[in-house]
């Protein structure tokens, strides 16, 4: 794949890999919008559109930082392939590096698709070593009220453990660049956004889409074929 497909691909892995957002990152976006809700004073009878139009401003402050947690994330792997492609002598590491990202890629979709959980036991470990860390933080900006408290939960959150960024962190270390890892990364991230928009609004309808098994499937066979390409290009 040349660049600007891999950032295609990442944007369109972040889109499919949303039936996973809304399960990990969906409880948080549905309290976020339920606190505004009683904050600012909506009413039972106020519309969708009206509701949605006044949590918007919250909403994209909150993945305005979560993106960007993900994109400094992505600088930092990007940096750690470079420096090892520099440190490590081996004439093929990036296509040793790309075999690995596309393992991850394949566990993904498996894992979205329902027919292997193996990625799970990574996000666990995630949580004991990272997440109960900085997940006191996250509860200091709760319940949210200002944009500043929306923005500072969501570069928090960017940090939640989930398989899903971190086969896409594994795949920026491939890059061997900082810059390219932060665009991957930055891709990935604007494909998740959509998903998370509209769970702030309609997480009941959006859940219920996105358990039936089909939905799973073939978001999950999509990725797989992403991992079929990185295969390639590897070997």
């Amino acid at each position: 794949m040349t660049i600007e497909t891999s950032y295609l691909a990442a944007f369109l892995v972040g889109l499919l890999g949303g039936v996973h957002c809304v399960g990990m990152c969906g409880g948080v976006v549905g309290a976020l919008c339920m606190g505004l809700g009683n904050n600012l004073g909506a009413e039972q009878n106020k519309t969708a559109k009206q509701n949605f139009l006044k949590v918007l401003p919250f909403l994209l402050s909150y993945n305005i930082a979560r993106i960007s947690s993900y994109t400094l994330a992505g600088i930092l792997m990007g940096g750690i392939g470079w420096l090892g492609s520099h440190l490590i002598t081996i004439y093929s590491i990036q296509q040793t590096l790309e075999i690995i990202a596309a393992g991850f890629m394949l566990a993904l979709g498996l894992y979205i698709a329902g027919w292997w959980k193996g990625l799970a036991s990574i996000e666990r470990l995630g949580g004991k070593v990272v997440w109960k860390r900085l997940e006191p933080f996250g509860r200091r900006f709760m319940p949210v009220t200002t944009y500043r408290q929306a923005f500072f939960l969501g570069l928090i959150w960017g940090w939640l453990p989930c398989g899903l960024v971190y086969s896409v962190i594994i795949w920026t270390i491939s890059t061997q660049s900082p810059l390219e890892g932060g665009l991957l990364m930055l891709s990935f991230g604007l494909g998740t956004l959509p998903n998370l928009l509209l769970m702030g609004v309609f997480a009941s309808t959006l859940n219920q889409f996105i358990q039936q098994p089909w939905v799973r499937q073939v978001a999950g066979i999509m990725i797989m074929a992403f991992a079929g390409v990185m295969f390639y290009r590897g070997f």
